[in-house]
């Protein structure tokens, strides 16, 4: 009972597709949307902590950028196995092994929190994060057909929703229970997310070869490159804020309550922009104006923390969290846009976010070992803005024109 749902839709599912949401689809969009809000609080909830895992865990700067480096990089290297882990497992069993994964890791964090325990469970919260992104979009293209955009988006608002209330709740709940029990309750939201994925019910599997045959590789393909490069880079933007805009607050002499609702607010704006997106991407089949509308706003967020940190604090948040907001969902919708086939968009998604991953798990290790020497992150929020400004002229390429030909 696995592997339909990322191969083909059966009849019953494309034409409710084509009729509007059944209830079983909004069953499983609810179980989906539950799974996505377990994706990111293993990181999020560290950045207000940050300094406190340091002094714990006796880390320096750029050893405490691993924490967040080690996982979305080995998010990288676990998407490039989606193809044959969905092949192998299926869906279903996949990604409820991943999310028990996730579970362990926060769970250890209780009792397991010097320096090797901490990268321990960075590495199987990255691994556990990485099939669920591996298998899920092929899942959501196959179940939502014509709806995919507003599904994409409603996932990916629920992925930053769950980053959101870890940031927001870190310093309070350490300020009661303990850093170390702060971090590892989240366990227990990804346990209610794996045991209402395992009662879905899914239609009956396909045949291996008929799932086999949908997978290609896409080592070959230059748009696949460039949607990996592009992906990368907004997802690199997003990381840096989530590791290190906490930190950056707190060396200006911000309080470590409001330095966390910083970062809270920027991925309050997140979920606004990710819900827009959701609610208004079909009026935009060519994405191009969007994205570089995200970019921008990006842009304008970073430049906003060079120039004046704490008078520009909130239009920073607002700008960061707008653009990087849009800028996700809309990257995976504009990869799922390249491919109709689903078990082949999932193919392409794992691809385009395994190198994605890879090249945004670079972004918080660098701006660790810059804040080691220089004590100031302002160099790497400029950096990273100038990278932005140029990722424009990419997005220009993503015109719906382009997605036939580069299928040839």
């Amino acid at each position: 009972m696995t592997s339909t749902a990322e191969s083909a839709p059966d009849a019953a599912t494309s034409s409710a597709t084509s009729e509007g949401k059944t209830p079983q689809q909004g069953l499983t969009l609810a179980v989906v949307l539950l799974i996505a809000f377990n994706l990111r609080p293993a990181m999020a909830g560290l950045g207000p902590l940050l300094d406190l895992v340091e002094r714990a865990a006796d880390l320096n700067s750029a050893q405490a950028g691993l924490l967040t480096t080690l996982p979305i990089f080995l998010m990288g290297l676990g998407a490039f196995a989606g193809g044959g882990l969905r092949r192998l497992l299926g869906a279903k069993r996949g990604v409820a092994l991943a999310i028990m994964l996730i579970a362990l890791a926060c769970a250890s964090r209780w009792v397991w929190n010097d320096a090797a325990g901490m990268l321990a469970s960075a590495a199987g919260a990255g691994l556990g994060v990485a099939a669920v992104q591996a298998l899920l979009p092929g899942v959501i293209k196959a179940r939502f057909g014509a709806g995919v955009g507003r599904a994409m988006g409603l996932y990916t608002t629920a992925i930053m929703g769950g980053a959101a209330v870890a940031a927001a709740t870190a310093a309070g709940l350490a300020s009661v229970i303990g850093w170390q029990a702060a971090l590892a309750l989240w366990s227990l939201p990804a346990l209610l997310a794996a045991a209402a994925w395992t009662a879905l019910r899914f239609p009956p599997e396909t045949t291996k070869a008929a799932a086999s045959e949908a997978g290609e590789s896409f080592w070959r393909n230059g748009r696949a490159w460039t949607l990996m490069l592009f992906f990368g880079i907004g997802t690199g933007a997003f990381t840096l804020v989530l590791a290190w805009l906490p930190p950056y607050y707190m060396s200006l002499d911000e309080s470590r309550q409001s330095s966390g609702f910083w970062l809270a607010g920027v991925i309050v704006a997140e979920v606004v922009a990710s819900l827009a997106v959701s609610a208004f991407i079909n009026r935009f089949p060519d994405r191009r104006g969007p994205l570089i509308a995200a970019l921008l706003g990006v842009a304008a967020g970073l430049a906003s923390l060079v120039a004046a940190p704490i008078a520009l604090a909130a239009p920073a948040a607002l700008l960061l969290g707008l653009g990087l907001g849009a800028l996700f969902p809309l990257s995976l919708i504009v990869t799922l846009d390249h491919v109709d086939d689903p078990a082949r968009a999932g193919d392409l998604a794992a691809f385009v976010q395994g190198g994605g991953y890879i090249v945004a798990s670079t972004t918080p290790f660098i701006a660790g070992a810059i804040r080691d020497r220089v004590a100031d992150l302002s160099s790497a929020w400029a950096a990273m803005a100038a990278i932005i400004l140029l990722s424009v002229a990419i997005a220009a390429r993503f015109s719906p024109g382009s997605y036939r030909r580069s299928r040839g």
